[in-house]
């Protein structure tokens, strides 16, 4: 997984600079994932799965945050369910392995722990990378789509069509609220899309093709994968028809809560009436 080096070289930079300051925090997140595309248009939280990450957010002030986040999920789409294209009965299933970074601007002023500034609705917006990996079930075994072609990648009569890339750019935002808990906690949950810059999630895009230059030249498995709206395999009624919008990319959504614990360093030497005296200094000056 080359996408994932550098991205884990990075959060593990920011997280032992964040263990060294008083604005820092580190979490959990727990919630689920579902995806929008070619065989779910527009359903939020249709087919929706079980998702988790870890965080760690930076106070920049009371007004402003930086989060870095890694997030695992899984997506799923159906005709059969989503009933927009029943006919064309495709299906898959793919995991999500996302790292992002993102801005959170609190709509009130929030400091974990504080007496009066103990909550916050907030939104946020930022980027990420991820990767994904679309498979379809048949006769009682999952097959990764991808190396398939199932849409006459990889053949030499689709020459234009190259193999997609499973990793990926999003663009993350959504709103969420914050609570604090007590000292030391704080607790909330969000709801955050990711427009991404792939259409092939759920390996539908283009156009129907040949199913006997796909048996031919890329395995009788990706003929049967790619057209399963027919009874006859190999039937060539379909080709050059409409398979997917490749004009509008696939989306992908985190929602969940999340919980988040404060990290502090006591200095040696500072009583306890001078650590809650500059527990605050530093947002509020007078």
């Amino acid at each position: 997984m080359k996408l994932y080096k550098p991205v884990i070289l990075i959060l593990s930079i920011l997280f032992a600079l964040n263990l060294f300051s008083q604005r820092a925090e580190i979490g959990l997140f727990g919630g689920g994932s579902y995806y929008l595309g070619d065989l779910n248009p527009k359903k939020n939280f249709e087919m929706m799965q079980p998702a988790a990450g870890l965080l760690a957010r930076y106070n920049l002030s009371p007004r402003f945050a930086f989060k870095a986040a890694g997030f695992w999920g899984n997506v799923k789409g159906d005709d059969a369910v989503t009933k927009f294209n029943e006919k064309r009965n495709l299906s898959f299933k793919s995991q999500i392995l996302e790292f992002s970074a993102q801005l959170e601007l609190n709509f009130l002023p929030y400091v974990t722990g504080h007496k009066d500034y103990y909550f916050s609705p907030y939104m946020f917006a930022g980027i990420a990378a991820f990767n994904f990996n679309p498979m379809a079930y048949y006769e009682g075994k999952w097959y990764s789509l991808q190396p398939l072609g199932t849409e006459g990648q990889g053949t030499i009569a689709y020459y234009d069509r190259k193999p997609y890339s499973l990793n990926a750019l999003a663009f993350p935002f959504g709103l969420g609220i914050k609570y604090s808990a007590s000292d030391k906690v704080c607790i909330g949950g969000e709801w955050g899309m990711r427009k991404t810059n792939t259409d092939y999630i759920d390996d539908v895009s283009t156009t129907y093709a040949d199913p006997n230059i796909l048996s031919a030249e890329n395995t009788p498995i990706a003929m049967l994968l790619a057209d399963r709206s027919i009874k006859q395999p190999g039937d060539p009624s379909n080709t050059g028809l409409q398979r997917g919008n490749s004009t509008n990319k696939d989306w992908y959504s985190f929602a969940g809560v999340f919980v988040t614990f404060k990290i502090t360093r006591k200095r040696k030497g500072d009583c306890p009436t001078y650590q809650q005296y500059k527990k605050y200094k530093d947002y509020y000056k007078d």
